[in-house]
């Protein structure tokens, strides 16, 4: 099945504006048809779902730019886009440490408190 901008932007919740942006930055290429109009994909469903998750990964634009590169280049690229995927994973690794740290920093400061009330009203 072939989509409009409009339907693939419907579909996928991003703006025409977003999807004609993530084209520029060479993360999503579109097909052309006869009139020279973009059409989208099924592939590009399942693939403009897959930007997104690594955006929410917090990835930048230039890796996604790389892993993008990659993959339409083919699958001999698979143990580029697995460094690539390794190295967003160890970033996340590294967040999820941060983000233990502060919890955990955070529910020292209200045990300290929770203490501080209860021997006053003792």
């Amino acid at each position: 099945m072939k989509y409009s901008i409009g339907q693939f932007a419907e579909l996928s919740g991003f703006s025409i504006d977003t999807l004609r942006y993530y084209e520029k930055q060479k993360l999503l290429f579109p097909s052309r048809d006869k009139n020279n109009r973009r059409f989208y994909t099924k592939k590009d469903v399942a693939w403009i779902s897959f930007i997104s998750r690594l955006k929410k990964t917090g990835m930048s634009i230039k890796e996604m730019q790389k892993y993008a590169k990659l993959r339409y280049v083919g699958d001999q690229t698979i143990p580029e886009r697995l460094v690539l995927l390794f190295n967003q994973l160890d970033n996340l690794h590294e967040e999820e440490k941060k983000i233990n740290d502060n919890i955990a920093f955070v529910e020292q400061k209200i045990k300290t408190y929770l203490k501080t009330i209860g021997d006053f009203k003792e």
